[in-house]
């Protein structure tokens, strides 16, 4: 124990230290800024204050409803304020949200339901069928609470027995709210996508909540009052912390319930958007908008997209439309992104293309993620910095989950070294930043020789007809392994073959890279707009 005069009669007491938790953001910003707009739904505009009341009356009608502290709240809901609210109203009640993938069957909703110990359940007309199925698979029945929304075009079902505007007008809007007595109690639940068997119950804390949602603001420099479109779904790492993150800077929040280009072009130039989130998908869709649909807008517009890079392409054309891309990364894990490829003022005077390839660099950690780095995952040995040598992405810091739910053996596999293994594999660029080349899983390996599935396809997507594009490993018997590329071609561009595209990839790549077989489909993508490549590959070992 350190025994230096720092540490005698200076102890901790609650008035000086406090557990963090960011439920304080938004009694701060409805304090400061009562009038000012939160919630945007087509006729819908709530303030502040008006948000914050139906936050508070949220969390008293659960714990007059019975739902104890500690207790889980799902929420199978679009990007409808209701889910806005959840993510304050659940926690303040001392419960867990747990925000389920408005995409996934019965059999998956039942699973995450009976594992996460859900008492409620908060849903949207649009998948009363899928979550009716769902509870009648539970031995134990959550209380069904009905979303009701002007926005829904479908017939409305209702199969709870009470909906949420009879909630909250049980609850009491000046609700004495609780706020976390330790830091490390659970905020909220997301499930993983379980491609590789059962979904894994990731438990986030107040504590890496709270700094993730602030280093989103740090990581944009995002001004007070931002305005963001929900174009990422708030189920999705809790939208990457950004309703905690809007609180904070007394932002809008301007409400989607499906992705789609030409909305999102009219609500960016009719509501000022200023910034949103969101996959390269979402990206791709705006550039290949018909130019009937596309709209002028004189203000700055910023986007965070995630994951694997966007091709260089994709990203030049969304910035000659007028809006900044800041490339992220991260998993769910790690409440969403925790790195970007932080911008040099040195990069301005490069070419368009060039900057398009620095940006699609994972880059360097956020502010609040402790540390960084790329190593071989047995030996936990770092890899030289040479943009050759191909490691394991491994981060350490508060951030991180408490763990998986109910799964001791696969946090402990996960967390191993004092590290967190993330399957991404990487190479460390001699100016510190990280650049994915595959996950462990998607790596191919062709006679030996590994190649990068992502560097494929970016050659691939450097074709002028390609609109999307995706490579898996194909058995093969004489290699071992071969890239096989899945290619969307552009309405309307012409004729193009198989042929055409391998002759192009010889252009670009090594000749031991370059696709043996094209197929031209639809691609199926996750509800996060992420390509499905266990779902390729199936298609390709029997193709």
């Amino acid at each position: 124990m350190n025994n230096s005069i720092f540490e005698q009669g200076l102890p901790k007491t609650q008035a000086n230290h406090v557990p963090l938790s960011p439920l304080t953001f938004i009694e701060r910003s409805a304090s400061i800024y009562p009038d000012y707009p939160a919630v945007v739904h087509g006729d819908v505009r709530r303030s502040w204050s008006e948000t914050w009341t139906r936050c508070r009356r949220l969390a008293s009608a659960l714990e007059k409803r019975g739902i104890k502290p500690g207790e889980t709240v799902a929420a199978m809901l679009p990007n409808v304020p209701a889910m806005f609210e959840a993510h304050f109203g659940v926690p303040l009640a001392g419960c867990v949200l747990n925000t389920l993938n408005i995409r996934l069957d019965a059999e998956a909703i039942a699973y995450m339901l009976e594992h996460g110990e859900a008492q409620v359940v908060l849903v949207d007309p649009e998948f009363a069928d899928v979550v009716e199925e769902a509870v009648s698979q539970l031995a134990i029945k959550p209380l069904v609470i009905d979303v009701d929304d002007a926005l829904f075009e479908g017939e409305v079902r209702h199969i709870g027995g009470l909906e949420y505007e009879a909630l909250l007008a049980e609850g009491d809007p000046d609700y004495a709210y609780r706020l976390p007595e330790d830091e490390w109690q659970a905020i909220s639940l997301n499930y993983t996508s379980g491609t590789t068997g059962k979904p894994k119950g990731v438990v986030y804390h107040h504590r890496g909540a709270y700094l993730n949602a602030v280093s989103n603001i740090l990581e944009w420099a995002m001004p007070h009052h931002p305005i963001y479109l929900w174009t990422l779904p708030m189920f999705h790492c809790n939208g990457w912390c950004f309703p905690w993150t809007i609180a904070a800077n007394a932002g809008t929040s301007v409400c989607l319930r499906r992705v789609d280009p030409r909305k999102i072009m009219a609500l960016i130039a009719d509501e000022g958007v200023t910034h949103f989130s969101g996959a390269p998908i979402v990206l791709n869709g705006l550039v290949n908008l018909p130019d009937e649909d596309k709209r002028d807008f004189d203000h700055p517009v910023k986007v965070t997209t995630a994951g694997a890079a966007p091709p260089a392409s994709v990203i030049s054309g969304v910035e000659k439309m007028g809006i900044e891309v800041t490339h992220v990364y991260g998993l769910t894990e790690v409440y969403g992104p925790v790195t970007v490829c932080a911008w040099r003022e040195a990069w301005d005077e490069l070419p368009m293309e060039e900057r398009a390839k620095i940006k699609s660099r994972q880059g360097v950690r956020y502010h609040m993620l402790e540390a960084l780095c790329v190593a071989d995952p047995n030996t936990l040995e770092p890899v030289p910095k040479d943009g050759e040598t191909v490691g394991e992405i491994l981060m350490r810091g508060n951030n991180v989950m408490k763990g998986y739910l109910k799964n001791e053996a696969a946090t402990e596999q996960a967390l191993e070294g004092g590290w967190y293994h993330t399957g991404d594999l990487a190479v460390w660029h001699a100016d510190g930043y990280i650049e994915i080349k595959d996950r462990s899983k998607d790596i191919i390996i062709s006679g030996g020789e590994n190649i990068s599935t992502i560097e494929v396809e970016n050659a691939i997507y450097s074709h002028p007809a390609v609109e999307e594009a995706a490579v898996v490993a194909k058995p093969d018997e004489k290699w071992g392994e071969t890239p096989c590329a899945f290619v969307k071609l552009k309405v309307g561009y012409g004729e193009v073959t198989e042929a055409d595209i391998i002759a192009h990839c010889r252009e670009h790549l090594a000749r031991f890279k370059v696709p043996k077989t094209v197929i031209f489909s639809e691609l199926p993508k996750t509800s996060t707009g992420k390509i499905q490549k266990f779902v390729l590959r199936e298609e390709a070992r029997k193709s």
